[in-house]
């Protein structure tokens, strides 16, 4: 069972007509909601479960820039500040702070690729700190162990992934936005080739813009549209203990376990990149383009089971518009969590963290970790949807980098100038071809 999860009150009616409709009600859809209706645009977010129940909520809650992708990085450094700016400026609590993240490390290999890093990260102005031996030991002292070394990242932090999807869908109807929770969106009707409105559960709304936020869902979703968007699911494992007398790290990664201390206390607990990969007919679809990413986590990632059949969110079938769709068969996906990882995260906690032994489990639970081949998400405009703006496969970075990609969506379908350049995100690039309606998929 996860954390509890802020509840938010849906909106007393669903407007038939808005300037634009987002589909899908996690840190993304609710950010581009959020920043979209700042600039006085009508916008209507639908959600076919609650607001940030998914991936959202479930994810280690980490800000930052420290060794992301070249290209992830200038919209994670933005990020950083808006996430800042968005309390001060909404009233909204989202739980961000800039604790910094300490990483430590006795593997000289992982020691010089963070190093590499940081000589890239000071051309691009982040401010990231090596740490030596007696630096990193007192650094992580709470471990009473000697580490040959590790990083610091002072202004990266961290933010409560039960609470910010909330705050920010709350912010968002502070600023007369509409929130649709259990209210799926079936499909997209066209005219003339281009978006002419959203088809709910609950009725049409019509519109000429469409964001598709939607998540682990969002391949199955593009594919009603003919669309081929790449994308596979991995099942990850976290866990969380009770508060504890002593201090420990705010965020602190090593290659055993890593650890976040949330809001009220708690801490999160989870071994980076150990994952189920549960085989469903999209992830054989889709498996050759993967292949190359996969096979160097091999180590790591873990054959599943039928955890993400009975999600099903990456069904390759095509559904009508005028009966229930498997979203609203499965409004949350709640897969279980694999009981092997939970065990072996809280032994190595407990070794590595001795003030843990005392602590309880409080929660133990599964996320599915939506990916692209190369790790980076997909964000714009269908060419051959013209209004349809695609924002998904965030690969596990997703919270973090929320606030950015959200307002990048923003400045995309309200045509204003982008606040980082779009063009690594196309989602084309995993297309040999241009990008458009594949009739053979």
């Amino acid at each position: 069972m996860s954390p509890p999860l802020r509840h938010i009150e849906s909106s007393p009616t669903m407007p038939t007509t808005a300037d634009v409709v987002v589909i899908g009600g996690g840190i993304i859809g609710v950010f581009a909601a959020y920043y979209l209706a700042q600039r006085g645009i009508s916008v209507v977010l639908v959600e076919k479960g609650r607001i940030g129940a998914e991936q959202s909520s479930r994810n280690w809650g980490w800000c930052r820039q420290q060794n992301r992708d070249a290209r992830e990085l200038p919209m994670a450094s933005k990020s950083l500040d808006l996430w800042e700016r968005f309390s001060a400026e909404s009233g909204e609590d989202a739980g961000f702070h800039r604790c910094g993240l300490l990483y430590l490390s006795n593997d000289d290999a992982e020691l010089s690729r963070w190093a590499s890093w940081g000589d890239f990260a000071k051309t691009a102005g982040v401010t990231t700190y090596m740490l030596d031996s007696r630096q990193a030991t007192q650094r992580g002292q709470a471990t009473g162990q000697v580490w040959k070394g590790g990083v610091f990242s002072p202004s990266d932090g961290t933010a409560d992934p039960e609470k910010a999807a909330p705050a920010v869908a709350a912010a968002f109807m502070k600023l007369g936005g509409s929130v649709n929770q259990f209210c799926a969106a079936r499909g997209i009707e066209l005219e003339g080739g281009r978006v002419s409105g959203v088809v709910t559960e609950a009725g049409v709304i019509k519109t000429k813009t469409v964001v598709l936020s939607g998540g682990a869902w969002a391949s199955a979703f593009c594919r009603q549209l003919g669309i081929r968007f790449p994308q596979a699911s991995i099942r990850q494992s976290i866990l969380s203990m009770s508060p504890v007398e002593r201090g420990l790290p705010d965020a602190m990664f090593t290659s055993g376990v890593s650890v976040t201390r949330r809001s009220d206390g708690r801490y999160a607990l989870a071994i980076s990149g150990r994952a189920r990969v549960d085989v469903t007919p999209q992830f054989l679809r889709f498996a050759p383009q993967f292949v190359p990413m996969f096979a160097k986590r091999w180590r790591s990632l873990l054959p599943g089971g039928l955890e993400g059949i009975r999600g099903g969110h990456e069904t390759l079938s095509r559904w009508r518009l005028d009966e229930p769709t498997p979203m609203e068969r499965v409004r949350i996906l709640d897969p279980k969590p694999d009981p092997y990882t939970i065990r072996e995260t809280h032994r190595r906690a407990v070794k590595l963290l001795p003030e843990l032994r005392d602590a309880k489990i409080t929660h133990a639970w599964a996320g599915f970790v939506d990916s692209t081949p190369d790790g980076v998400p997909g964000i714009g405009e269908v060419p051959s949807v013209p209004g349809l703006i695609l924002a998904a496969g965030f690969s596990g970075h997703g919270f973090g980098i929320g606030p950015g990609a959200g307002h990048l969506v923003a400045d995309l379908a309200s045509g204003a100038k982008p606040m980082v350049d779009p063009a690594p995100y196309q989602p084309g690039r995993f297309s040999g071809s241009a990008w458009g309606k594949v009739a053979d998929f």
